[in-house]
């Protein structure tokens, strides 16, 4: 077996390319990869060229259409303020359950901290940190002030 060691690469689908085009460029602030119009897809480099790729193809409002999660990896420091942005963008901030937040919820199995949001199509992404803490699966999922308490 070959050894995986990260994402390198995700897709979704999406009803609107140049609309999400605007969400994963302008709003998420993803590097373009390319973008080949003919075939109604765009690639995004994920933590600089090379690291990792997220493709979005659009695919029209078919009811059979899928739905993607993904999981992009973020400092600490820049996912305790993603609630905030997110809001001042028009994107609700989610936790695990799809409630509104206003803080990161911390998965403490893992241990790590996240914060669940929608792109345009419904597809749900989520920003997430690792902490260095010990995985307390007893404690399920609980925000981050509260985390922090339970230190």
């Amino acid at each position: 077996m070959t050894p995986v060691d990260g994402l390198f690469e995700g897709h979704v689908t999406v009803r609107d390319l140049e609309c999400s085009r605007v969400f994963y460029r302008d709003l998420l602030g993803l590097e373009e990869a390319s973008v080949f119009p003919e075939r109604k897809v765009a690639f995004y480099w994920l933590g600089g060229r090379g690291n990792a790729m997220l493709g979005v193809w659009e695919v029209g409002g078919t009811p059979q259409r899928m739905s993607t999660h993904l999981a992009f990896r973020v400092k600490l420091e820049e996912l305790l303020l993603a609630p905030e942005m997110l809001r001042q963008a028009g994107v609700t901030p989610m936790d695990v359950a799809g409630k509104p937040l206003t803080e990161p919820v911390v998965l403490s199995w893992m241990p790590a901290a996240a914060v669940y949001f929608e792109d345009p199509d419904g597809n749900l992404l989520e920003y997430l940190s690792m902490l260095p803490d010990e995985p307390r699966p007893d404690l399920g999922a609980l925000s981050w002030s509260a985390w922090l308490v339970r230190r």
